[in-house]
C-alpha cells in the first residue's frame, strides 16, 4: 500500500487515540503504520534530502494541523491526547479534510491559509478559494528545488556545449580540485596518449588518477570500445590504477559493464552538472532559505 497523504492520517492519527489516553508520538506511529497495513518499504521511504522518512514527515504535519485545530492536545512534549471537539469529529462520520478543519477552526484557517478568523466560535464561512495540497510543505520545497536544480543542470550542460574541448578538458580537472581530490592539471594537447588530465591525490604526485574527458554531443552514446582504448592508456608506463572517464555524452551497458570490472569510474552529462552545483563550479548562489526547528537542548530542564 502506498503512503497516505498527510490529510489522510487525520482520521488514522485521531483514530489511535480514540482510547482517549495519552500516547508518545513513537507509539502513535507504530499504531497508524500497523492500522494502515504499510509495507516495509513505504514506511521507510526518505524525503529527497534523505534527512527523514516520508512517513514520519507527513504524522507530524497531521500533528501539527490537528493540534493547531483544536482536534488534540499535547499535555507535554512528544505526548498526545484527543479533546473533546477531535472525539465528536471522529464519531462524525465526516471526511477530515483540510478544508473542513479550516470551517470547524477560525485558527487552522489563519495558520493553513492565513485567513483572518473571526471571534465567534461558530464555523466560519471561507470566503477564499482553499486548494487541498497533497504534499506537506517540506514535500513542495524540497519537489521545487529539486526541479530547480534540473533546470540549472540543463542549463549548465547547454553552457558547456557551447565551450571549447579545451575549456572542457580544464573543468574537468577544475571539478576534481573542487572536490578535494588532489591538485591537478590538463595534458599537454599533442602526444597525451588519450590522457587529458592528470590529478595529485598526494603532495609528491605518488598516487595518480588518469582523466579523460569528452565533450561530445548529449545525444551520443559511448561505447566499450572507448573506455578499452583509456583502459590501455592506464597501462602505461606508467601504470596507473585509478581512472575517471568524464563526458557530456552518455555510455552503453557495455560500457558500465567494462568500466566497473577495470575500476574506471564513469561520470555522464547528467552526473558532471549535478556534481557541478552540488561543488559550486560554474554556479553562484543567488538566494539562502534556512529552515529552522525549536532548539530542544535549550528548552531542557536538565542542568
Amino acid at each position: 500500500m502506498s503512503l497516505p497523504k498527510y490529510y489522510e492520517f487525520y482520521g488514522l492519527f485521531l483514530s489511535a487515540l480514540k482510547d482517549r489516553n495519552v500516547h508518545s508520538i513513537k507509539e502513535l506511529q507504530t499504531t497508524i503504520a500497523s492500522s494502515s497495513h504499510l509495507s516495509a518499504d513505504a514506511l521507510l521511504e526518505m524525503l529527497p534530502s534523505g534527512k527523514q522518512t516520508v512517513f514520519k514527515n507527513r504524522i507530524g504535519w497531521a500533528k501539527t494541523y490537528l493540534k493547531k485545530a483544536g482536534m488534540i492536545d499535547s499535555p507535554k512534549k512528544g505526548f498526545f491526547v484527543i479533546t473533546d471537539a477531535g472525539f465528536s469529529l471522529l464519531n462524525s462520520g465526516k471526511e477530515i479534510t483540510d478544508e473542513y478543519l479550516a470551517q470547524l477552526s477560525p485558527a487552522f484557517s489563519e495558520f493553513k491559509y492565513g485567513h483572518t478568523a473571526g471571534s465567534t466560535s461558530q464555523p466560519i464561512a471561507v470566503t477564499l478559494p482553499i486548494v487541498q495540497a497533497d504534499e506537506t510543505p517540506e514535500e513542495t520545497l524540497e519537489r521545487v528545488y529539486g526541479d530547480i536544480n534540473k533546470q540549472l543542470c540543463d542549463d549548465l550542460l547547454t553552457e558547456i556545449m557551447q565551450q571549447s574541448p579545451a575549456f572542457f578538458e580544464q573543468l574537468v580537472v577544475d571539478l576534481m580540485v573542487a572536490m578535494n581530490y588532489g591538485d591537478g592539471f590538463v595534458t599537454k594537447y599533442s602526444g597525451d596518449d588519450g590522457i587529458d588530465g592528470i590529478i595529485h591525490e598526494d603532495k609528491l604526485g605518488f598516487n595518480l588518477i588518469y582523466i579523460q574527458a569528452k565533450r561530445w554531443q548529449t545525444n551520443i552514446t559511448i561505447g566499450k570500445p572507448e573506455l578499452q582504448k583509456f583502459a590501455g592508456a592506464m597501462m602505461g608506463p606508467p601504470r596507473i590504477e585509478k581512472g575517471l572517464f568524464i563526458t557530456t555524452a552518455k555510455f552503453s551497458q557495455g560500457a558500465k559493464d567494462f568500466a566497473n570490472a577495470q575500476h574506471i569510474i564513469l561520470v555522464d552529462g547528467q552526473k558532471l552538472t549535478e556534481l557541478m552545483v552540488e561543488y559550486n563550479l560554474g554556479v553562484s548562489t543567488q538566494k539562502v532559505y534556512k529552515i529552522k526547528r525549536i532548539d530542544s537542548d535549550y528548552f531542557s530542564d536538565d542542568d
